[in-house]
């Protein structure tokens, strides 16, 4: 063998060597037994640390701060206090006064293994845990005992070391209280909703019974709304809310039957028990209570947490200006409910008036009309959007039109002086959704008129048509843009204000007009403050421009012409420059007056409503016939403004137009014949336009469809749209008509039943 193979030998050796040596370090490193003692001593040191906690934290001697709860203060826009609220509505009871079902209920639906586990569930505790510490938020998890341990001595605050201390806080309270202390404690400091903390309080405020008279099914209900009290209380929850509080309810119920505690007869015997409506909070009743609950949900909106807010120390600065707030309740005390006599006439029983009264430069809600009193009617009628606006709507049309640049089928630019066929149900002309050819009011025809006159007048059958040009999609991207719901449907009929809306959303968009096309969005709370918690972002109520100043001022100029020329009769012959639109719904459920002043917009919305919420006609209302826009909304209106103005009342617009109203007719146009203006008589339907055209070229629209031949052909003051205002909107015995709802002898057309074939009538 040569030097050189015995050196590769060596190397071969030594490599080996080396390995060797390598593989003996691990196994000396990662020995069973060091491997063993290193599991156990993470699990001694685990224990320890456990134990440590548990030494470490003790049983807080008091309860958390539900203990020194404060009131909340409410003030008006000048500092004088409104009202206080904040007082923790709660009462303990003991057990012994909670039927026994009730009682398993909670367990049910919450705890099924509340008698039988330490206090804890740790596997739940964990998971929560763990998807805290991944951000996914609150998670669920908790027995019974930690809820309690949560809701008595601890916050809400979803971090690892609030949900550790709460682990071994309740592990202590169970070794230490019996299963009985600890149920009554957790259903007696639950929220419940409704200002309720407690059984006794949540009883009350659902069912209006104390605890002891509550039924399994209302024990289910209440348990079952323990889980989400905002989402699940009936009187606000959606349709998706309610149908999720069913079901737990039914889960519940049949846990109850799973754990013994209630027999499958039974079970099989229960129905659903809905809730009552709630009762006004303590010292709330009146009107006021109208104002904090809807200050308590535009905080809410903002993201105030509720149950933080209960607890109190908040105070809460409205728009709503006194004297005004005081002068719309007089103005509605004087000229509706003075006509009232409920005890003689039903239907005087079930009238409602909402309103709301919007500064257009701020933004703010500075007097708000919610109904008789929180204790005799719940729902506040300004916030509402349950009634048809009717045709207030229309300006709504004009606006869309010119924003959009639409035009006629004739190609030509809609503008208040465009010529439209006004004959009554005058087939649409090239609209979606099916045939449409609605009735104008008293069936009237008026031949060839212009959009002012048009709007003056409220003819259906020219903003049916409009609505067409302006594409039905158009006019609803309009509406939402300017404040009304994004749910109304997109179909002929929302031409004619067949959508729902609340007097504060009509406010809305008439502030817009006013404020020259920026957008207002009426708010009631303008600052809230609390010493430790941080103020809500209140959004600016104004903001951007969502309509050319153009656009907006030439609506604001027609709506003059309603005002001076049209159906608002009440509001004529006042010392100060107006704007505004009557509407009186389908069957006349509901009538409407939307006007505003330089300075003040104010909507007045007045809606039949029977017992249980049923909608039904206001005809007969004040033992008159029919009521309408130019009725009681309008007499309303006019009284309010007439003392809230003050040194306002001078006030003129500021107008960027020259269409609408007050523009002076020109030298020569392109209209079928030459322009008469007669302010104080009826158009004449013989297809002479009767506006005041603009200086510019006034447009003429003539459908390629055959029209209907007028009904109508000389009509008359009495009973006519701009008729006397003796007994009615316009007219001598009703809205519109002579004697009746909308024609001769019937609702809304000759003979009855909302007029031969056609759509019911809409003002």
């Amino acid at each position: 063998m040569g030097r050189a193979d015995v050196r590769r030998a060596d190397q071969e050796r030594a490599r080996r060597d080396g390995k060797k040596q390598e593989k003996g370090r691990i196994r000396r490193l990662f020995t069973w037994k060091k491997i063993l003692g290193t599991f156990f001593g993470v699990c001694l040191l685990g224990i320890l640390s456990v134990v440590g906690l548990y030494l470490y934290v003790d049983v807080p001697a008091a309860g958390n701060e539900l203990a020194v709860a404060q009131s909340n203060v409410y003030k008006y826009a000048d500092g004088k206090v409104l009202a206080r609220t904040g007082k923790v509505n709660r009462e303990s009871v003991p057990l012994s006064r909670i039927p026994k079902d009730v009682q398993m209920s909670f367990v049910a639906a919450e705890n099924k293994t509340f008698f039988d586990d330490s206090g804890i569930d740790l596997k739940g505790t964990l998971r929560g845990v763990l998807k805290t510490l991944s951000g996914e938020g609150k998670q669920g998890g908790s027995t019974i005992t930690q809820q309690y341990v949560k809701n008595y001595y601890l916050s809400q605050e979803q971090t690892v070391s609030r949900k550790l201390q709460e682990m071994v806080i309740s592990l202590k309270v169970d070794a230490k209280f019996s299963k009985e202390k600890i149920l009554a404690g957790y259903i007696n400091t639950s929220f419940y909703g409704r200002r309720a903390y407690g059984i006794q309080a949540a009883a009350q405020a659902y069912y209006h019974v104390d605890a002891d008279k509550l039924t399994v099914s209302q024990g289910a209900y209440l348990a079952s709304l323990l889980q989400a009290p905002n989402q699940y209380d009936w009187a606000q929850a959606t349709p998706a809310g309610k149908k999720l509080v069913k079901q737990r309810w039914a889960y519940t119920l049949d846990n109850m039957v799973e754990m013994k505690w209630l027999t499958q007869a039974e079970r099989d015997k229960q129905k659903f028990d809905i809730p009552k409506d709630p009762k006004p909070e303590e010292g709330l009743t009146g009107r006021t209570g109208y104002l904090v609950k809807a200050a308590k949900d535009e905080l809410f909106a903002h993201g105030v947490d509720e149950k933080k807010f209960e607890l109190g120390g908040w105070t809460i600065t409205l728009g709503i200006e006194k004297d005004k707030q005081l002068a719309l309740e007089k103005s509605v005390k004087d000229k509706l409910t003075a006509d009232l006599d409920p005890k003689t006439r039903k239907v005087d029983k079930d009238a409602q008036l909402g309103a709301a009264s919007v500064d257009p430069k701020t933004g703010h809600i500075v007097a708000m009309y919610g109904g008789a009193g929180f204790t005799q009617h719940y729902i506040n009628n300004a916030t509402r959007e349950d009634y048809q606006p009717a045709s207030t709507f229309k300006p709504l049309i004009l606006a869309s039109a010119m924003e959009n640049r639409s035009q006629t089928q004739d190609g030509l630019p809609i503008t208040p002086n465009t010529i439209y066929d006004g004959n009554n149900r005058r087939p649409v002309v090239g609209g979606t959704g099916g045939a449409f050819a609605p009735p104008n009011e008293d069936q009237r025809s008026y031949g060839n008129i212009t959009v002012q006159q048009a709007m003056n007048n409220s003819v259906n059958s020219v903003f049916a048509q409009m609505g067409a040009d302006v594409g039905l999609d158009s006019l609803k991207k309009t509406a939402t843009s300017l404040g009304m719901s994004s749910k109304m449907d997109v179909q002929p009929a929302m031409t004619l204000g067949s959508m729902g809306a609340s007097p504060v959303q009509m406010a809305g968009v008439y502030a817009t007009f006013d404020n020259h096309g920026k957008k207002v969005t009426p708010t009631l709370v303008t600052k809230a403050e609390h010493a430790s918690e941080p103020a809500p972002d209140l959004p600016d109520p104004v903001g951007d421009q969502i309509l050319s100043r153009q656009t907006a001022d030439t609506v604001t100029s027609v709506l003059r012409g309603v005002v001076d020329d049209g159906t608002a009769t009440a509001v004529r012959g006042t010392n100060y420059e107006a704007a505004g639109k009557t509407g009186t719904s389908d069957d006349n459920k509901s009538a409407w007056f939307v006007g505003y002043t330089p300075k003040l917009v104010t909507a007045v919305g007045m809606f039949g409503e029977a017992e249980g919420g049923r909608q039904v006609t206001l005809h007969g209302t004040g033992g008159g016939g029919r009521v309408n826009g130019g009725g009681y909304p309008a007499q309303v209106w006019a009284a309010y403004n007439a003392t809230a103005l003050g040194a306002d009342a001078h006030a003129t617009f500021d107008l960027d137009t020259d269409l609408g109203a007050g523009v002076a007719p020109p030298p020569t146009q392109t209209a079928p014949s030459t322009p008469t203006h007669t302010p104080s008589g009826p158009p004449t339907p013989t297809g002479t336009p009767t506006g005041s055209p603009s200086t510019d070229p006034t447009p003429t629209h003539t459908p390629t469809d055959p029209t209907q031949t007028p009904t109508d052909p000389t009509p008359t003051t009495t009973g006519g749209d701009t008729g006397s205002p003796t007994g009615g909107e316009n007219g001598t015995g009703g809205e519109n008509g002579a004697g009746g709802q909308n024609g001769a002898g019937g609702n809304n057309g000759t003979g009855g039943g909302n007029g031969p074939g056609g759509l019911n009538g809409f003002e």
